[in-house]
């Protein structure tokens, strides 16, 4: 057999899953999922069209009034067994999402782990989902509250994260009572296919969680289905423009979260030593490739050239390779257009004026010739008005921006339009305090670079990070995922005889 049929054989063939099971659909269309580190095709995955999206949300809604009637108790017990699930799975998932994306095994396994920590979370839905009641609120009359589940939701995840983002979404709206069809990236496709399977595996009923794969056209499909009435979104910040308006066009509850250019706030006080460990992890860790990830380090004062002097060995002395090898830094980027893309940013940093001190092309290893690697890059002298500050990259490229002070830094990092999450490291209360309390953005550290939130809390920025009412998982998950109901109850015996005209009030 040829060096090319033997790279043929290996090609698995992906699917989509639609009411409890695998499915070809019928488009006809594929897309190539590549192994990053060779550079070469690992997988097929279809696309879905009009047809298959319509299949997926009808096994939704069927099986919708059973799920919804579904006491939340025996919710949360399917829940804990999908969690023993996960965690009986933890490293066969992870090295799918290492085979699909590039990251290191080791990251893989910490974002399966997270992934757990939100599904841990919508095993206590009895709890969450209790509301008030309120006795007595007028003569024989008592009020209360209930949240029930909205129908058929739809999520929209990224490359990036393929375990953790999709459980934001389906283990939360599942959870709550309602079905759901995730369309995952089509660039890391394989781990959705896998939660699905184990998802039935814990005992959940066909048509609770659907995959369909695609692009554009499946994810148009889905925003105009009448019958899909909620849509979460993690994207870039132009996409998830385009979600939150066409959703809502179409009269749905939307919640669409877009780009990001976190900030890491370095004080003349800082540690220095815990201050670059935190920036070479949180700058280069998974390729730069996370929507949580410092992409903009802020030197305030004096501390700029002893920091630089200490992050350019560390940048220069990253460990880079295949993902699923043993004692590395950095994995390959997810394929090689969006490689392309990054090595662009680096031109257009270095034809705008900013100072390359750390030039990460050229990169290449044996055996991984095709594969798409790419050295941290780190800039210096980095101005509010170039290409490579104001956009997101998305990539092992790391700029550092100089300011006097740091009320000079707050008012930069609330000029941008992107608030995802920032970071501050001081040792001193009262710069942290003033800080938190003035920044602008939706996620803030101190001392804590890419502070994601834990499962119960919610995760989300400000501005152009997130279009929409609603921050994802944590209670907000319970209140995106239901609707709000009010109730008020009295019995004849207490109704007064007559009509009465007047507004009620309390008697």
């Amino acid at each position: 057999m040829s060096e090319a049929d033997q790279d043929a054989a290996r090609v698995r063939e992906l699917s989509h899953f639609i009411d409890g099971q695998h499915a070809k659909g019928a488009s006809g269309r594929f897309g190539n999922v590549f192994d990053p580190a060779q550079g070469r095709v690992a997988a097929r995955v279809p696309f879905a069209n009009a047809a298959d999206v319509r299949a997926a949300v009808a096994a939704a809604k069927a099986a919708f009034p059973a799920w919804s009637e579904t006491p939340p108790l025996k919710r949360a017990r399917m829940m804990f067994r999908f969690k023993q699930l996960l965690d009986e799975h933890i490293d066969e998932i992870a090295t799918l999402i290492t085979r699909d994306h590039g990251k290191l095994f080791s990251d893989a396994q910490g974002e399966v782990l997270r992934g757990i920590e939100i599904v841990e979370f919508a095993c206590g839905i009895p709890t969450l989902l209790k509301t008030d009641f309120t006795d007595q609120v007028s003569g024989g009359m008592d009020a209360w509250n209930l949240r029930q589940p909205l129908g058929v939701a739809a999520g929209v995840t990224p490359f990036n994260f393929p375990v953790v983002v999709p459980c934001w979404m389906f283990a939360m709206a599942a959870a709550c009572g309602n079905t759901f069809v995730l369309k995952p990236s089509e660039q890391t496709p394989s781990p959705s296919i896998r939660l699905a399977e184990l998802f039935i595996e814990a005992g959940f009923p066909k048509g609770v969680f659907n995959v369909v794969h695609g692009h554009k056209e499946t994810v148009d499909a889905l925003i105009e289905h009448p019958d899909v009435v909620a849509i979460s979104s993690v994207t870039s910040t132009p996409v998830a423009e385009y979600i939150h308006r066409e959703s809502a066009k179409h009269g749905k509850r939307v919640q669409s979260l877009g780009s990001a250019k976190n900030h890491l706030i370095v004080m003349p006080d800082a540690d220095l030593d815990l201050t670059v460990n935190a920036i070479i992890g949180s700058a280069y860790g998974s390729a730069g490739e996370r929507c949580m990830a410092t992409s903009v380090v802020v030197a305030v004062g004096r501390i700029a050239d002893e920091l630089l002097e200490r992050l350019v060995p560390r940048v220069r002395s990253l460990r880079i390779g295949g993902g699923l090898e043993p004692d590395l830094d950095m994995g390959p980027l997810v394929t090689a257009a969006h490689r392309t893309k990054v090595l662009g940013y680096i031109e257009v940093g270095v034809a705008g004026g900013a100072k390359l001190v750390v030039d990460g092309r050229g990169l290449n290893f044996p055996g991984h010739e095709a594969g798409f690697f790419l050295g941290g890059s780190l800039f210096d002298d980095v101005k509010p008005n170039m290409r490579i500050y104001r956009e997101e990259i998305f990539g092992p490229v790391l700029s550092v921006v100089r300011v006097p002070d740091l009320k000079s830094a707050i008012a930069l990092v609330n000029a941008h339009e992107l608030g995802n999450c920032v970071s501050l490291f001081t040792t001193d209360g009262g710069s942290a305090r003033v800080f938190s309390r003035q920044i602008q953005v939706g996620m803030v550290g101190i001392n804590v670079p890419a502070p994601v939130p834990v499962a119960w809390h919610s995760f989300g920025g400000w501005k152009r990070s997130l279009f929409g009412d609603h921050h994802t998982y944590g209670e907000e998950a319970v209140r995106f995922y239901t609707h709000y109901k009010s109730v008020m109850q009295r019995w004849p015996d207490s109704i007064a005889k007559g009509a009465e005209f007047a507004m009620p009030v309390a008697r």
